[in-house]
């Protein structure tokens, strides 16, 4: 009898010994596998006519795959990033599968070997100088409100937190006595301490002593008193924008996120002067090559740099192949 291969009991284990004991991975990547294989399991369970507790490893093969991850661009519009993003879940799951169940390994290896689809980097967005000022002055500071988005406006412009690292603050990660800075959790659960200016002090100052909050307190509270969510946040960001746009009418061509706040804190410490490995280590960047989109996106570097340069002194002319397969070639 040909034994069965339970998807159940491989996922099951996977969430919980693979990504939960062994890497010890953090609660965003297991929100993200979550998520992706809750669409699988659906996407499969209505392709094989089977409940998904009943669906077997090898219900999940490359084609079908192949098929979901085209439903997504399709049908939920996912861009190539987020369909790389789902084929690297399934991926991390089926490389578990393969050192556990040899038998399975050829099958598991035809979905190891699906490619991740390419797509065109966009430049990074960043506001200005101008634009920075005009967002940070948009809270109403006569309202609780205000006071809070100010707080956190400021705080997410001046040290670049991701949004992740920012609600999950408490009001013990604020240090502001001597050599001032904030503590925070980030990605790989490394932790990273980033110097706090001196306006950025008092404003602190003032918000912790009207949030009241015990030292293992969230730093930043909903209406609930709970800690803010990602989408709070980003909604926070996008209504100030909207206001400040009034004022600034650069603002209202731009898309303006909370990780677009980050990328702002990065180009004001490059445009400063400051050595990208410091950037990387203030971002809390695991490799200094990630700091490198910086430099790509600052045009006013990029202007410095050319104007530094000489013209070529040469007669112009256009180049003619010498060869008829050249001229071929040349013609593509």
């Amino acid at each position: 009898m040909m034994k069965r291969y339970e998807l159940s009991a491989y996922l099951q284990r996977f969430f919980t010994e693979r990504l939960g004991q062994q890497m010890k991975a953090s609660p965003n990547t297991v929100a993200s596998y979550r998520d992706t294989f809750r669409l699988l399991l659906r996407y499969a369970s209505d392709q094989r006519k089977k409940e998904p507790t009943a669906l077997q490893v090898a219900d999940i093969d490359a084609d079908l795959v192949g098929r979901f991850l085209g439903d997504l661009e399709k049908t939920r519009r996912n861009g190539a990033r987020s369909r790389n993003t789902r084929l690297a879940a399934i991926r991390s799951f089926f490389k578990y599968v393969a050192v556990n169940e040899p038998q399975l390994l050829l099958h598991c290896q035809r979905i190891l070997a699906m490619p991740s689809k390419r797509y065109v980097k966009r430049a990074i967005d960043y506001l200005t100088r101008d634009e920075i000022e005009a967002v940070i002055a948009a809270p109403d500071l006569a309202t609780w409100h205000g006071r809070r988005d100010r707080a956190i406006l400021v705080l997410t412009l001046q040290t670049g937190l991701r949004v992740t690292e920012l609600v999950t603050l408490t009001c013990a990660d604020i240090a502001l006595g001597a050599g001032a800075h904030v503590r925070c959790l980030g990605k790989g659960r490394k932790e990273r301490a980033t110097p706090v200016r001196k306006d950025s002090v008092k404003l602190l100052r003032y918000w912790l002593v009207e949030r009241k909050g015990q030292p293992a307190e969230p730093l930043f509270i909903s209406n609930r008193n709970t800690s803010l969510s990602r989408d709070a946040v980003e909604d926070i960001v996008r209504r100030h924008v909207a206001t400040a746009s009034k004022t600034c009418s650069s603002l209202q061509a731009k898309r303006v996120t909370p990780h677009v706040l980050r990328h702002s804190a990065a180009m004001q410490l490059l445009q400063s002067g400051v050595d990208r490995t410091v950037i990387a280590l203030w971002l809390g960047h695991e490799s200094v090559e990630t700091t490198q989109m910086y430099l790509h996106a600052d045009i006013k570097m990029k202007e410095q740099a050319i104007a530094k340069t000489r013209p070529v002194e040469t007669k112009h002319g256009r180049y003619r192949p010498s060869d008829k397969l050249l001229a071929f070639l040349e013609r593509l």
